[in-house]
């Protein structure tokens, strides 16, 4: 198909035609959802599961992609379906218009092949990693922060999060240093790539491990955990 000519070579034809039989499902649809829910609907991922219980407001116009000034008061997930509508209607978004939580977060993400971490609650990472490890569903964890970014792919019973997070109930550093625009499109970008190496079982992934990056002093690590 002419639509994914262009991701071609680097995946093959058989490989490109598995992406529509995937089931992918995006927690949050803010500043790393929005370019993750982007770039995984122009790759061809055939089903995405957007899930944010909240709306924009002005003050996600510097850097949430799905955001513009008329869609301020209107639900994240929804909007997130009507941009994908346009982007590519070959494949399915199903918007849930709920925060996750410990009552609804089995129901949500049963039946995906892959969780993608875009929310800035740190508790509800940790729920998100509990869940999706009795699901035996593998996650993608990303946070930003400023300049800052980081990204570790988790698999059923790696804990991951625990070793990144030494406590479930503080805030992240994004409320103390903000976010701009650049950050949260670089970061979810690398997401979106390790959704695709995990999902074709191609390349090295990010499993107990944690991708740093320092854009301010262009520092970019990886430490083994």
């Amino acid at each position: 198909m002419k639509r994914y000519i262009r991701n071609m070579n680097m995946l093959s034809k058989e490989e490109n035609e598995k992406l529509k039989d995937f089931k992918v499902c995006v927690v949050g649809c803010g500043g790393l959802g929005g370019y993750i829910i982007e770039m995984l609907g122009r790759l061809g991922i055939g089903h995405i599961t957007a899930v944010d219980g909240d709306v924009f407001d002005e003050t996600n116009l510097n850097r949430q992609v799905l955001s513009d000034v008329e869609n301020l008061g209107k639900s994240k997930a929804m909007i997130a379906q009507r941009r994908m509508k346009l982007v590519n209607p070959l494949i399915e978004i199903v918007p849930i218009d709920n925060r996750i939580t410990e009552e609804n977060a089995e129901k949500i993400l049963c039946g995906h092949h892959l969780i993608i971490d875009a929310i800035d609650n740190i508790y509800i990472r940790f729920l998100l990693q509990d869940t999706a490890s009795k699901l035996n569903i593998p996650m993608i964890h990303g946070a930003i922060a400023g300049w800052y970014g980081q990204v570790a792919t988790i698999f059923p019973g790696d804990k991951t999060l625990e070793k990144i997070y030494p406590q479930k109930d503080v805030k992240g550093l994004e409320n103390e240093i903000g976010n701009p625009s650049f950050t949260p499109a670089l970061i979810a970008s690398i997401q979106v790539s390790e959704a695709l190496k995990i999902l074709l079982n191609k390349g090295e992934i990010l499993r107990h491990k944690l991708l740093y990056i320092d854009l301010l002093e262009h520092n970019y690590m990886i430490m083994e955990l």
